[in-house]
């Protein structure tokens, strides 16, 4: 397997420890889940969505192991405001803080609050599971784009997290780019929904969910694929990566850097344990590799 050069990349306007990120929603909710993760190898980390209001989420169950991954309806539960209190320790450190409104207003509140705590913003539009927010409003260009600009206007960088369902994914990433995305980030989870034979309804409390993990990687490859050839700003890959293996799948395909997210729940270390086999003093230049399926 190709390993790579170690050492601090810059992706996005933030500076990382390596490719390697905590994905949002995957113990993201205090600080010290966070710095934990930091410690453990992450080369960065995206903290849980954080939106305009106080929000329990939805009732359960509200996620459920499949045979290839993960799927879950949370309902974007968060602390809102205060969340601002978890973040003051992590001051320095590669931190995206990944947040979530129905309208550009409510983005550029929310991140009105975090503009001074954030390396960068994760702007979630595009899960599949809460009324009125994420993909609700992030599969329309135009809202896409006014909602970046929005945020962009506080002078920090802005990655901008697209949903894998739609039509063409491209066009949603070409309407951040135009609104003053740094990067974007591909992909969010696939909608999907269990249905319980024995019960005769649907296993999640919210009935439907998006679908995470290993069955989504192919899918995220090719969005990723997909972004790089249309786009001219960085893409992060997200969707089932779990190897050192993935990430180098991920990097061909056009990725400069990839978030991790369900994986962690079966292995905390997991992230030290990809850069033990990802990462050597004589390896590649991580650039060489980046789209290089493309050739």
């Amino acid at each position: 397997m190709i390993t790579l050069q170690p050492g601090d990349i810059d992706v996005g306007g933030v500076t990382l420890r390596n490719h390697l990120l905590l994905a949002a929603g995957v113990l993201g909710t205090t600080g010290a889940s966070l710095q934990r993760l930091l410690k453990q190898g992450a080369g960065g980390v995206v903290t849980k969505s954080i939106g305009p209001e106080p929000n329990a989420g939805h009732h359960g169950p509200c996620l459920i192991r499949t045979e290839c991954g993960v799927l879950n309806a949370m309902g974007l539960p968060n602390p809102s405001k205060n969340f601002v209190e978890e973040l003051a320790p992590l001051k320095g450190e590669p931190v995206i803080v990944s947040i979530f409104g129905k309208d550009p207003e409510e983005f550029k509140e929310v991140a009105g609050w975090f503009a001074e705590h954030a390396k960068a913003f994760e702007l979630n539009v595009s899960c599949p599971h809460a009324a009125g927010y994420g993909a609700a409003i992030g599969t329309d260009p135009e809202t896409v784009l006014e909602c970046t600009r929005a945020v962009a206007s506080y002078g920090v960088p802005v990655w901008v997290k697209l949903t894998p369902n739609v039509t063409d994914i491209t066009t949603i990433g070409l309407a951040a780019e135009k609104g003053g995305a740094s990067a974007i980030v591909a992909i969010n989870t696939v909608r999907g929904m269990r249905i319980s034979t024995a019960m005769r309804r649907p296993v999640l409390g919210n009935r439907a969910g998006g679908l995470s993990g290993k069955a989504i990687f192919p899918i995220a490859v090719k969005c990723v694929w997909d972004l790089y050839a249309a786009c001219t700003i960085p893409v992060i890959g997200c969707g089932g990566v779990s190897t050192a293996e993935d990430v180098i799948e991920m990097m061909m395909a056009g990725a400069q850097a990839v978030e991790i997210g369900t994986a962690v729940m079966d292995d905390v270390r997991v992230f030290d344990g990809i850069a033990q086999k990802l990462y050597a003093k004589d390896g590649a230049d991580p650039a060489s590799i980046v789209g290089v399926a493309h050739d």
